[in-house]
């Protein structure tokens, strides 16, 4: 059954980070940065840290942390097309991948410690 918990998060998770970077990467972004990864990769930081909150707080169920951490943010967040935008910024633009990146990282671990703050006791 956790497979199927997996599954189903994660089949969501994909679905939405489709959806995010359809509706903010178009064809034609004046700045050229990455908006949909960047903000599917903070946002799905942001539901981990919360997570891992309530985790510790023995306050999510195990179906729940399947299908929410492992799942719906497995598949909402996305390294490998973190990695080819980079890389393709890169050689457009080399200051605007260094900026995607501090972007990406110090947003992923800002998302996760805000996260984890929000229900500290």
């Amino acid at each position: 059954m956790a497979y199927l918990w997996v599954f189903i998060g994660g089949g969501a998770g994909s679905m939405c980070r489709y959806a995010l970077s359809h509706w903010l990467n178009p064809d034609t972004a004046a700045d050229g940065l990455a908006w949909g990864t960047l903000v599917a990769n903070i946002l799905a930081c942001l539901v981990l840290g919360v997570g891992l909150a309530l985790l510790l707080q023995d306050r999510l169920d195990y179906q729940w942390r399947l299908l929410l951490l492992t799942g719906f943010c497995g598949g909402f967040s996305t390294f490998s097309t973190f990695a080819l935008e980079l890389i393709q910024q890169g050689q457009e633009n080399a200051g605007l991948a260094a900026l995607y990146l501090l972007l990406s990282l110090a947003g992923g671990v800002g998302a996760i410690l805000l996260g984890q703050s929000l229900l500290a006791t």
